[in-house]
């Protein structure tokens, strides 16, 4: 059985320790202790307000679903223990910098960095983009203007360029287009559309290269307990523990 430490209490954290199949979570740790203490008593954990005493705890796999901020604080201080890391809030790793120095870090201790397909589908065939031509990607993700902050009574263009700028803009909203880059090795070119229509996440990629060419669209229903998450999401990194070390592979 993998032992888990949950590096955030929320509505995915939530999701995660309340559906657990395959994997134990054995620790938890928000930044709000009474979060961390609310989840404890559902699950059995053993809540930690003190990230050095969570990182002692006997787990061998940190499951973040916190924030990208989150992912800046810790992830380092994870990695250098030699520990597993799960990365929900993948736009952290847009800074090329952070990015590297964290893969250097795990590598050195010998620990790997899980990336899970969060609120979309495909990554693992979007991998060929590491060994074969990737000509180009595009990414044309469509929300509420509430989950932007916007207020529009029409179908409106809130961002188009590349995903390393769309994730510093709207950091809560786009942590797909860095996961699609990191997996095709391509730089992703991101429109977000702001749409009073939609009540649901909508994202279509749109990819061209040697193998030739394949669109996707995903329709995203929000999570049970709070509307701003993708149940995708949550679903993505249930179904990564589950199957994270088994014998069987399947995918890319």
């Amino acid at each position: 059985m993998v032992r888990i430490g949950l590096l955030g209490c929320g509505n995915v954290g939530r999701i995660i320790a309340t559906h657990q199949e395959g994997f134990e979570v054995v620790a938890v740790f928000d930044q709000m202790p009474d979060h961390a203490e609310a989840l404890a008593q559902l699950t059995g954990a053993v809540p930690h307000s003190d990230f050095e005493a969570f990182l002692d705890a006997d787990f061998s796999v940190c499951v973040e679903a916190a924030s990208i901020a989150a992912v800046r604080a810790y992830a380092l201080r994870i990695a250098e223990r030699g520990k597993e890391m799960v990365i929900l809030s993948v736009g952290a790793l847009a800074d090329t910098a952070f990015r590297t120095h964290l893969v250097e870090v795990a590598r050195e201790k010998r620990g790997r960095i899980h990336i899970p397909s969060g609120a979309v589908m495909g990554l693992d065939n979007l991998k060929i983009g590491q060994i074969s031509s990737i000509e180009s990607i595009l990414l044309r993700t469509t929300k509420s203007p509430e989950s932007l902050g916007m207020t529009v009574t029409t179908r409106t263009l809130a961002f188009r360029g590349k995903a390393n700028e769309c994730v510093k803009l709207f950091p809560k909203n786009i942590n797909v287009s860095v996961a699609i880059a990191l997996a095709a090795d391509h730089e992703v070119d991101v429109e977000l559309w702001a749409d009073p229509e939609v009540d649901r996440n909508i994202h279509e990629i749109l990819v061209k290269g040697e193998f030739g060419e394949a669109y996707t669209k995903i329709t995203n229903l929000p999570s049970p307990d709070n509307p701003a998450t993708s149940y995708l999401a949550a679903l993505s990194v249930l179904s990564l523990l589950k199957n994270i070390h088994s014998p069987l592979v399947i995918g890319a």
